[in-house]
């Protein structure tokens, strides 16, 4: 759904639905890392957030939000099933689900989110370095790149 509405919004970007597959698969098994699971209403139980961005693992990443969304007010986390810091989900939050709500645990909120913010350069994301370009944006990681490339690329092949 997400990949339609950015279709329409924004046709020159031409997202493919199967990024945004690959970076769900990636980024939180589609909602199911670490015994999470989503509820009929597109939030995931229990809440996902990652790992304090303290610089140990990931770019170091002080608190943004005051822990208002990731609940913790020394370091950002990435938040939800598509994985969001508060900074860019402040910016690229979305309501993909139009129940009037912009909730980054809801599966269909942060699709649109992760499409919106994918297409916010204004690339042509069918071509390679485009496509790479945005996923930098998302997360600028070799290894996350290849990652999400492979996943895409396996969900490609069921149109």
């Amino acid at each position: 759904m997400a990949a339609l509405t950015l279709a329409d919004e924004q046709p020159g970007c031409r997202l493919g639905w199967n990024m945004l597959a690959g970076i769900g698969k990636i980024e939180s098994e589609h909602g199911s890392i670490d015994g999470a699971r989503l509820l009929p209403s597109g939030e995931t139980t229990p809440r996902i957030i990652g790992v304090p961005l303290d610089g140990t693992d990931f770019l170091a990443t002080p608190d943004t939000d005051g822990g208002a969304i990731d609940g913790d007010a020394q370091w950002d986390r990435a938040v939800g099933p598509m994985q969001f810091i508060p900074s860019t989900w402040d910016v690229f939050g979305r309501d993909g689900n139009g129940d009037g709500r912009i909730e980054i645990d809801q599966i269909d909120d942060a699709a649109l989110s992760a499409a919106a913010l994918l297409c916010d350069p204004g690339l042509d994301l069918t071509v390679g370095e485009h496509w790479i370009a945005a996923l930098d944006g998302y997360n600028p990681s070799a290894s996350y790149n290849n990652d999400v490339a492979d996943a895409a690329e396996y969900y490609a092949q069921f149109g």
